[in-house]
């Protein structure tokens, strides 16, 4: 699906010199920041996730030893 995506002229230029450090087109680059952004949600998900459920198993230790 196409998309287009406005950016500033700093953006865009910035853009440009990443996209031309690393050899890649500028597209290349914003494909593999968004995959990479999807990929830390993920996992940000998950450990919540994660924590939901065991925090109230460990509530009434976690009260006993006190703020960190």
């Amino acid at each position: 699906m196409a998309m287009t995506l406005r950016l500033t002229e700093e953006e865009n230029r910035r853009l440009a010199e990443l996209a031309a450090a690393e050899g890649r087109s500028k597209q290349e680059v914003v494909r593999s920041a968004l995959a990479e952004r999807w990929a830390r949600q993920q996992k940000e998900q998950q450990l919540d996730d994660v924590m939901q459920r065991i925090l109230p198993r460990y509530r009434g230790l976690l009260d006993k030893l006190g703020p960190s």
